[in-house]
C-alpha cells in the first residue's frame, strides 16, 4: 500500500469520478431511469464508444451548482484521505450549457466544492477547462473564448478531449492559439484510443508542456526520445488504459519504459469508478505490480507538482509538503 506516500493529480475528468452509489442518488433525486447504466454497482459499457455514452449519461444526473459542489467536494476530500495534496479536475463547461445551467454556475458549483475540499483538508485544486472533440473545430473555438472572457482564478488549463479518432488535431489549433495568448497551461488527449502519430500532431501543431496519456508514443522511439528531449510530462494513467484495452495489462504497459527513456511520467486516474480504480489504486499498481520503489514513485509526485498549472508561489509551496 502507498498511503504513506504523498499524491498529485493532473487528469481527471470531474463527471468520471462520480461513484456509481452517488450517481444512483442523484438518479433517485431526478426520477431518472438509470437502467442499462448501472448494474452491480458498476456503470456499464464495453467499449470506447460506448464509455464516451455512459459517461455522458451519467453527467446529465449532475444538473445543479449544489450538486457540482457535492461532487468536486467528494472526490477532493476522498483524495486527500489517501495523502492527495493536489488534484487538477477537467471540467467541461460545454457540457453546463447542455443540461440548461449554464457554464458560470457550473464553474462556480465546482469552484465551491474545490474550495470547500481545501478548508476541511488542505488539498489544493485547479480546474482544466476542456473542448470536446467531437462537438468540432467551431464548438472548440467558442469554448477557448469562454475560458479566456470567464478568467477565474481556479481555472488555469485548457484540454482537449473526447473521441481521439475524430477531426484532426490541426482543426483545434485555432482555440489553442486563443488559450495559449491568454496564459493558460496546455495539455492534449493524445496517444491512448490513437497512435504514435497523434502524439507528434500534437507536440508540433499544439505545443503543449503536458500530453494527457502520450502513452501509444511507445510505437515510435524517436517519438519516445523527442518527448524526453523537450521535457514534455505525460499524464499516465494506466489503470484506464488497461480497462479500455489500449495494452493487453499491466505488465505491457509501457510506463517504466517512458520512464527509462528519460520520459517525465506522472499517476492519474481519468475516470476513476468507470475503470475501477482511484488514484491511491494507481499509485499501489505503480508499486506492487509494476515495482516502482517508493523514490521513484516520489519522483512521480514531484514532477506533477513541477508541471501542475498553478503561480509559483503555490508550486513552491505544495514542494515543500514532499
Amino acid at each position: 500500500m502507498t498511503l504513506h506516500l504523498q499524491k498529485a493529480e493532473l487528469h481527471c475528468h470531474i463527471e468520471g469520478a462520480a461513484p456509481p452509489s452517488l450517481a444512483l442518488a442523484q438518479a433517485e433525486k431526478y426520477g431518472v431511469d438509470v437502467s442499462g447504466l448501472i448494474a452491480d454497482g458498476s456503470y456499464v459499457w464495453t467499449d470506447f464508444s460506448e464509455f464516451i455514452v455512459c459517461y455522458d449519461r451519467v453527467a446529465s444526473l449532475f444538473r445543479t451548482e449544489e450538486d457540482y459542489a457535492a461532487l468536486a467536494e467528494t472526490y477532493l476530500t476522498e483524495l486527500s484521505a489517501a495523502g492527495t495534496i493536489y488534484s487538477e479536475i477537467i471540467v467541461s463547461p460545454d457540457h453546463g450549457n447542455t443540461i440548461g445551467l449554464g457554464a458560470d454556475a457550473y464553474l462556480r458549483g465546482l469552484a465551491a466544492g474545490i474550495e470547500a475540499a481545501r478548508a476541511k483538508t488542505g488539498i489544493v485544486g485547479r480546474m482544466i477547462i476542456t473542448i470536446i472533440r467531437h462537438l468540432g473545430p467551431e464548438a472548440a473555438e467558442r469554448t477557448a473564448l469562454y475560458a479566456v472572457r470567464r478568467d477565474h482564478p481556479l481555472v488555469t488549463g485548457f484540454n482537449l478531449a473526447g473521441e481521439e479518432r475524430m477531426f484532426r488535431v490541426a482543426d483545434f489549433a485555432r482555440a489553442y492559439d486563443i488559450a495559449r495568448d491568454a496564459g493558460l497551461g496546455l495539455t492534449i488527449h493524445a496517444g491512448e484510443m490513437a497512435g504514435a502519430d497523434s502524439v507528434r500532431d500534437a507536440l508540433d501543431i499544439v505545443r503543449p508542456s503536458r500530453i494527457s496519456h502520450g502513452v501509444r508514443a511507445i510505437e515510435d522511439a524517436d517519438l519516445v526520445r523527442r518527448i524526453a528531449a523537450e521535457g514534455v510530462v505525460l499524464e499516465t494513467c494506466p489503470g484506464s488504459n488497461i480497462a479500455l484495452g489500449v495494452f493487453p495489462g499491466f505488465h505491457a504497459h509501457p510506463l517504466r519504459a517512458l520512464r527509462d527513456a528519460g520520459c517525465r511520467v506522472t499517476l492519474n486516474a481519468d475516470d476513476p469508478p468507470f475503470f475501477h480504480t482511484s488514484l491511491a489504486q494507481e499509485y499501489d499498481i505503480a508499486s506492487q505490480v509494476m515495482g516502482f520503489e517508493d523514490a521513484e514513485i516520489d519522483a512521480m509526485t514531484r514532477t506533477a507538482i513541477e508541471a501542475a498549472f498553478v503561480d509559483e508561489d503555490t508550486r513552491a509551496r505544495l514542494l515543500s509538503r514532499l
